[in-house]
């Protein structure tokens, strides 16, 4: 079976709901990264065997196929097909482990693969109309959440609990204090701001210029990290899903506008046109999950790759757990018997947030980054990116330092 290589990877600045790229259609915040992976990787644009993008929503600008659009609007040739992927908030993570299986089956030698979401821009729609003639039906916010729910999923006891509900169960289940979930989002964004002054995102981040009329500025630096924050005030915020609860607000992800792609390519590519790789694909996998817990995803995927592969937990040198909630990410970490100190160093999604369809790559790109400046000090060889997906899934992905 044929190795696959990640090669390059980039991604925008994550932007805050209604924030600096909410101006962006996301479409070209797609292009944009495209467009640079290839630049960074130094490869032929001709050379593509296909682009693979994650997009949880695909009701507006996203056109349903937004690899494609991103394809057209980067100015690669119309030869190249882009093909889009939903797995929720997973589908990054999955673009990249499918451009991986097309690379280990020869099917292609290199790939252009991630993500992109815009929940600013995310429409309201219209549910059509039973019959002619009739008045428009329900109406919904695209951003995230359910919608025209299928009536037999609807009466299934606790399938469409809320985001926040799945976490708010998952805490109670694994006995997670709030004291614990708001020392965990105290930690996000202290990590997070640290690695910003330390410039430890400078390499992966390409800036977006906007433009909104006479003004123009360009988007360097991610929104959502607070250096303010403290655990007083997030002790002060409101539970969401219940007067004496665990979620809130503060130890809850965000919504927010964001893109990332990766180069995934073959052993045979790299040395024919002299790419720099910088880890090895080992294995990805995802699980099903009760949808009620669908936080506890991770749990069941990285058991089946680490089984896959023969490895355990103690070879871990960094992991990146995307952070839909501090009580589902610390569920997830006391299942697994991860050591927390090398779970999200450089902060997670509760500080810099969770554009749905980009995130998963966004955490390989940054568990790329983190993998080489912790090898020059004897760690990190290998690595774990893994995410919990809506409807109770979870996906992961093992890479290995090169």
């Amino acid at each position: 079976m044929a190795e696959a290589f990640l090669v390059g990877g980039v991604r925008t600045p994550v932007g805050r709901y209604g924030g600096a790229l909410s101006g962006v259609r996301p479409d070209d915040l797609a292009a944009l990264v495209v467009r640079e992976a290839v630049s960074r990787a130094g490869i032929d644009p001709a050379s593509v065997d296909e682009v693979i993008l994650g997009n949880a929503n695909g009701a507006g600008e996203e056109n349903r196929n937004v690899a494609r659009m991103a394809t057209l609007l980067a100015g690669l040739p119309d030869s190249i097909p882009g093909v889009t992927v939903n797995r929720l908030c997973a589908s990054g993570l999955s673009a990249i482990l499918m451009a991986s299986h097309m690379i280990k089956a020869c099917a292609a030698d290199i790939v252009v693969a991630g993500g992109v979401e815009s929940m600013s821009r995310a429409p309201w729609v219209m549910e059509k109309p039973g019959k002619a003639f009739a008045k428009p039906g329900d109406v919904f916010d695209t951003s995230i959440g359910w919608r025209f729910t299928n009536p037999q999923l609807a009466a299934r006891d606790k399938l469409t609990f809320s985001m926040p509900e799945t976490a708010e169960e998952l805490a109670t289940v694994d006995g997670i204090s709030r004291d614990d979930a708001d020392r965990f989002a105290l930690r996000s964004h202290q990590r997070a701001v640290a690695a910003i002054e330390a410039g430890r995102f400078d390499d992966e981040i390409v800036a977006v210029q906007v433009n909104q009329g006479k003004r123009s500025f360009s988007v360097t630096t991610d929104e959502g990290p607070r250096s303010d924050t403290s655990l007083e005030t997030l002790a002060g915020l409101r539970s969401v899903v219940r007067p004496d609860g665990v979620v809130t607000a503060g130890n809850s992800s965000s919504l927010n506008d964001g893109a990332s792609a990766v180069i995934v390519a073959s052993e045979a590519a790299v040395k024919r046109f002299s790419l720099a790789a910088r880890a090895r694909i080992i294995d990805g996998a995802s699980a099903g999950v009760p949808p009620e817990i669908m936080g506890i995803g991770p749990v069941p995927a990285t058991q089946k790759i680490l089984e896959r592969t023969g490895l355990s937990i103690g070879d871990l040198g960094a992991v990146e757990l995307n952070e839909a909630f501090a009580p589902q990410a610390l569920a997830c970490i006391r299942r697994l018997g991860l050591d927390e100190d090398i779970v999200n160093r450089d902060g997670g999604a509760i500080a810099l947030g969770h554009p749905l369809g980009s995130s998963g790559s966004r955490i390989a790109i940054t568990l790329m980054g983190r993998m080489e400046r912790e090898l020059r000090n004897g760690g990190a060889g290998i690595g774990l990116a893994t995410m919990c997906v809506g409807v109770g899934q979870g996906t992961a992905m093992l890479l290995e330092a090169v």
